[in-house]
């Protein structure tokens, strides 16, 4: 089967050039654009859910702490922890 290249010829190579490795193309970077924004919300729900066990960390740390110098009762102190984790 021969296709038109635009430029007043008919040609199989032409063809094959024009649809295949067009239609290659294309697949190929709509694979890539899907990779790529799959990527970003991996990193940036990543990010945030590793900064969000961080502070809850150094939060349960310092109501710890705090329980521990005797500034909250034990009431308050699993109520606060509850609330954090």
């Amino acid at each position: 089967m021969y296709g038109y290249n635009g430029y007043g010829d008919w040609g199989y190579e032409n063809m094959m050039g024009g649809w295949f490795g067009g239609g290659i193309m294309m697949i190929v970077f709509w694979a890539l654009f899907i990779a790529l924004i799959v990527w970003v919300v991996r990193e940036v729900g990543g990010r945030h859910s590793h900064s969000q066990s961080h502070s809850s960390s150094q939060a349960l740390t310092i109501l710890k702490e705090r329980y521990a110098r005797g500034e909250i009762e034990k009431g308050e102190f699993e109520s606060m922890k509850r609330d954090i984790s």
